[in-house]
């Protein structure tokens, strides 16, 4: 079926509304001169209708100038939150790729703001088959709001990627349930800066709240129709919007402005991989119904969606002006609204070609590594998608750091007691050299993590055996099956394995990330997919707060802090260090002597130490003054030979209120299911430095 009449649109074409040519420079609605400037990317469009919204009706411009595939023009008289979309006409050809349906209002991708949450409608159906939806969706289509450029000399913490903390919370979910958080503002973004969360966030001594996707996304069909919502947040439709649910532009800024002023830099989880548009059979609210064939990756002769996210569709960051739209989102994010950097969602498949296959110097990868803009902020990838050759563990390139799955399973399976994990851990908290240590990375490289948003809470872990997510209305059928957990019997035993697990983390090389909650002791109630969940189950519990757990997380971020040697740049490969002939990492038995090969594959070893100094290749300077001896049981309780030296005693987490000590003996009394940690001086003298003993 060839383009649709604009017969179709119900609206008003104004004549005391003029446009003017305008330009193609920028993309999306930039106020100047009095009016403001509109330009929208589609090469196969035929026509271009921006649509004006008031209390009035809706007014439709033509766009009248093409400047290669940009569509552009300006009207005066608009300026700052005036409320717009798109219509644009062009051919419904499914088969080839196409599905232009002006019956359907169109979000602009650029739009800065929305003014109202995006919910699936029947009337944003665009249609499917050979025949068109023709019923008209400007109702239920939320509109696109014109905002003027905030670019702000952002005061930035600037915290070295090495000396990161990373926290990662729901931007609604934190504060809904937190009492002493105005009521007015709990789930809104203000509210992640008010002052009881950022005390918490301060005395914790994290140093960067990640947030869940921000940017305006949809609830999805199936989940209205069960009564649920789309509570994550993984549906994007409009990447430069902060979600209307959470507040806008301003609100963000604000958000931002407050944590900076506390030392915390602001990290947000972007979507660049799909949209919410989902299969060939989804709504036609954005990029569907500007150019289907430009924006998503189409394969067979039907020219349907690639779907190598499992949601439906793929975006094609190998098209210059969808690349062009993936910066410029970025840019935005950080230059406007003040981020400090990325976790970027199912990241393989932003370095995929136009064929599909993965690399590390894919267009998006290779143009967001030049950009000046972008230079200075944190990069983490979540490297893996559904599509073919999907696991890209360790493939992405410097200055990307990568959520470590191998980090979180290989911990949760030591500490449960499982035979033949101790060999793993040990690469685990080394920094899994082996899977980044090359092309210049560091052990930053490695984001290590023990629990996320998409899992089990760390108090579920040790709670619950299996899933329980019969909330989600899919039989318990959704949600990972193997989560390495166990239903301990004891608040005793579940108390002593958090506390190891946390501990673990924070002393192993690469960055940690904690999940908000986690500190407290909140559940989910055995609930590992809470997707769906925008009520208690997803939200965090501040009211039966777990506070000497707090209080003991708080203590593990403050001695990571304090003794640089936890947290190297350089990877740790048991090397002779230059300065004084020690390596820079010995594994210990508990008898003292180090372990054989027989040893580390020896199923029922469950007890191991290390020694840590100063990378062998790295320069001298607070890393290496100093020596820490940290023990991990995960068997019963057993004495430990410590090192030759004046060790003290940092931590037990057997003993969690325990102060630091002096270590009288040469052996120490490890409990079962327990952490410890030693540290002792090094001395420099003629030139070299030398262990004091």
């Amino acid at each position: 079926m060839g383009a649709l009449g604009g017969g179709l649109c119900r609206a008003l074409r104004g004549p005391d509304r003029v446009i003017s040519t305008g330009e193609s420079t920028r993309l999306g609605a930039i106020p100047r001169d009095g009016g403001t400037n509109f330009a929208l990317f589609s090469a196969g469009a035929e026509r271009v209708d921006l649509c004006l919204f008031t209390e009035s009706g809706e007014t439709v411009l033509t766009l009248p100038e093409r400047s290669g595939d940009i569509w552009h023009g300006f009207v005066p008289g608009i300026g700052e939150g005036a409320r717009y979309g798109y219509r644009v006409h062009g051919p419904w050809a499914p088969a080839q790729g196409q599905r232009f349906n002006p019956a359907k209002l169109l979000i602009d991708p650029y739009a800065r703001a929305l003014d109202a949450p995006i919910r699936w409608h029947v009337l944003m159906q665009g249609g499917t088959g050979p025949i068109p939806d023709v019923r008209d969706s400007a109702e239920v289509v939320p509109k696109a709001i014109v905002c003027a450029d905030r670019r702000t000399d952002w005061a930035r913490p600037q915290v070295p990627l090495s000396e990161t903390v990373v926290y990662e919370a729901h931007p609604r979910g934190l504060t809904m349930l937190h009492p002493e958080v105005p009521e007015a503002l709990r789930g809104r973004f203000e509210a992640l800066a008010s002052e009881p969360v950022i005390a918490h966030l301060r005395a914790l001594g994290v140093t960067a709240l990640e947030l869940l996707p921000c940017a305006a996304f949809i609830d999805d069909q199936f989940l209205l129709e069960k009564g649920l919502t789309n509570y994550w947040g993984y549906q994007p439709v409009g990447f430069f919007a902060p979600d209307p649910r959470y507040g806008g532009p301003e609100a963000f800024r604000t958000m931002v402005a407050g944590l900076h002023a506390a030392g915390i830099e602001v990290l947000v989880d972007i979507v660049l991989n799909h949209t919410g548009e989902g299969d060939d059979t989804g709504p036609s609210l954005s990029l569907r119904g500007i150019d289907n064939a430009s924006y998503y990756r189409l394969s067979g002769p039907g020219r349907s969606c690639i779907d190598d996210t499992g949601t439906g569709n793929t975006i094609d960051l190998s098209h210059p002006m969808v690349l062009r739209m993936a910066t410029d989102c970025l840019r935005h994010w950080v230059c406007d609204l003040g981020v400090d950097g990325f976790r970027f969602d199912l990241a393989a498949t932003l370095g995929r070609d136009s064929a599909g296959r993965f690399g590390p110097d894919a267009a998006f990868l290779s143009a967001l590594r030049q950009d000046p803009a972008l230079a200075s902020v944190k990069l983490f990838a979540e490297p893996w998608d559904v599509g073919p050759g999907g696991y890209q563990l360790g493939g992405f390139p410097w200055p990307f750091s990568e959520w470590n799955d191998r980090y979180r399973d290989g911990v949760r399976r030591f500490w449960k007691r499982e035979p033949g994990m101790t060999a793993e851990l040990a690469r685990r908290i080394a920094g899994s050299a082996e899977i980044f240590d090359r092309a210049g990375r560091s052990a930053s490289a490695s984001l290590n993590f023990i629990t996320a948003h998409d899992g089990f809470t760390l108090h579920d872990l040790v709670s619950y055996a299996e899933k329980n997510n019969a909330a989600n209305g899919e039989n318990n059928r959704d949600g990972h099956s193997a989560n390495y957990s166990e239903a301990l019997p004891t608040e005793e035993e579940r108390a002593a394995r958090k506390r190891a697990m946390l501990a673990t983390l924070l002393i192993s090389q690469g960055v940690p990330m904690i999940l908000a909650g986690d500190e407290i002791g909140n559940s989910q109630k055995g609930n590992n997919n809470a997707y769906a969940q925008d009520n208690e189950i997803g939200w965090t519990d501040w009211r039966e707060a777990d506070l000497g757990l707090m209080r003991f997380v708080a203590r593990l971020v403050a001695l990571r802090k304090a003794h640089p040697v936890l947290r190297q740049r350089r990877f740790l490969h048991a090397r002779v260090r230059r300065q004084d002939g020690v390596r820079d990492l010995i594994w210990r038995l508990p008898s003292g002597t180090e372990p054989s090969l027989q040893d580390w594959t020896d199923p029922s070893l469950d007890c191991i130490g290390l020694e840590i100094r100063g990378a062998a290749e790295g320069p001298d300077g607070e890393a290496a003054r100093e020596a820490v001896f940290v023990v991990l049981n995960t068997g019963p309780g057993k004495t430990v030979q410590l090192p030759a030296g004046a060790w003290r005693l940092l931590l037990d987490t057997a003993h969690p209120d325990a102060q630091e000590t002096a270590c009288e003996g040469d052996s120490s009394c490890v409990s079962a299911q327990s952490v410890q940690l030693f540290a002792r001086p090094t001395v420099a003298a003629a030139g070299a430095t030398q262990e004091r003993s």
